[in-house]
């Protein structure tokens, strides 16, 4: 069988990828293991998908994590905007969230998914539920695939689009790293990123499953602060969870030789001396109460208990007893709530994968590699991560369509 062009992968970055391709013309076989097309996509955003960001282009490359300059000539060539048109004209209508969030009205990952499916096939993409088993090049110049059914597909142009190791489940077990080490690429090991925190204080098991919103968070290496936002958490029975400490985790690494703590502000919209007359104005509200009852005004009743213990206070005492000191002590717990940070969740309960193909090898103009004649990358298989917030996919879109456009 022959081709222009082959992708491997069929998430986001390959479906736009190809779908570019094949509108310019060229005759594209798109190839991904699993029975279902942009599988690991009708999860992400529990299952809403977060499409893109409302926020200015220029602020992206603020959003990356991982060799942000890489990223100027795809996010500048296919925007957040040209990605909101897209599905927009896909009929897919879209809504604006906090944080400039972009979502389907619908809040259906599966239609965005089945949007760039609809996208991909209108263009002539040729579908095939297959497994590239390796890639040939000769002279340095890509030649064919081989799949695990027996098809040599001969072609002058491949993409690998397999994503990274994260949520193995649906389909994305690295195997695009495989590939291109094979022909000299260099792979950064591939590590979790926006991965829930593992904390080391086991108290925090009676607060799993608290959300709580409009927290500020601040990750502290020793003495210097790492990393500062503000948005939702969750509590869980090994740690911290939610949009905010993920897009934390992205900032940590190497736990076993630094020291990380987190401080969690439950009132960051209040100073110290504000929450304390806070405090004041309920206490008098509740003076001849138990101070175990005197905290429903202020905080979530499950986190109550686990406060009142952590400050010391007796549950029991009248609320006209305590004092100053007393009070100056559950200001300051309030506003600086910290946990040891031990580690993170496995990679493969991670949303995207820190690491890949390297960028050294990887033209940033045209996505094609610096070492074989013909190879493109896009998506997750390349060494490039972001924050939570739609960048991420944003990624994928924009490297998709720019390899897609220079294949």
């Amino acid at each position: 069988m022959k081709t222009d062009v082959v992708v491997v992968g069929g998430g986001p970055a390959g479906l736009m990828c190809a779908a570019t391709a094949a509108k310019r013309g060229n005759k594209v076989i798109l190839i991904d293991k699993n029975n279902l097309l942009a599988r690991k996509l009708r999860i992400t955003g529990k299952g809403r998908c977060n499409v893109t960001n409302s926020a200015d282009i220029s602020d992206f490359i603020g959003m990356v994590c991982s060799n942000p300059t890489f990223m100027y000539s795809a996010f500048y060539t296919y925007t957040n905007e040209n990605v909101m048109e897209f599905f927009e004209g896909m009929g897919v209508p879209l809504k604006i969230e906090r944080g400039g969030r972009v979502f389907p009205k619908s809040d259906s990952a599966k239609d965005v998914a089945e949007a760039l499916i609809k996208y991909a096939k209108d263009n002539g993409v040729v579908c095939k539920q297959d497994e590239v088993t390796n890639i040939i090049c000769q002279d340095s110049c890509v030649h064919s695939v081989n799949t695990k059914k027996g098809e040599k597909i001969e072609c002058s142009k491949i993409v690998i689009a397999t994503g990274g190791v994260s949520y193995p489940l649906t389909g994305s077990t690295g195997d695009g790293y495989k590939f291109a080490q094979e022909y000299g690429h260099l792979i950064v090991e591939p590590k979790a990123s926006l991965v829930p925190l593992v904390v080391a204080e086991d108290c925090v098991k009676e607060l799993q499953g608290l959300s709580l919103k409009n927290v500020a968070v601040k990750i502290y290496n020793g003495k210097k602060c790492v990393y500062d936002d503000f948005g939702e958490m969750l509590f869980t029975h090994f740690g911290l969870s939610g949009p905010v400490i993920l897009s934390a985790s992205s900032n940590i690494s190497d736990y076993e030789k630094n020291n990380y703590k987190i401080d969690i502000d439950l009132k960051p919209a209040l100073d110290e001396e504000q929450l304390d007359k806070r405090l004041q104005r309920d206490f008098e509200k509740y003076i001849n109460k138990n101070f175990s009852n005197a905290l429903d005004d202020l905080l979530p009743k499950k986190l109550i208990p686990f406060i009142i213990n952590l400050s010391g206070i007796d549950p029991y005492i009248k609320v006209h007893q305590i004092n100053k000191e007393q009070r100056k002590k559950l200001v300051q717990l309030i506003k600086g709530l910290e946990f040891t940070i031990v580690g993170t969740r496995p990679v493969d309960e991670a949303i995207i994968t820190r690491g890949g193909v390297s960028v050294k090898g990887i033209n940033p103009s045209t996505m094609e590699s610096k070492i074989i004649s013909g190879l493109f990358f896009a998506g997750e298989v390349i060494d490039v991560d972001a924050y939570t917030g739609g960048y991420n996919l944003q990624i994928a879109f924009s490297t998709g369509y720019l390899a897609g456009m220079n294949v």
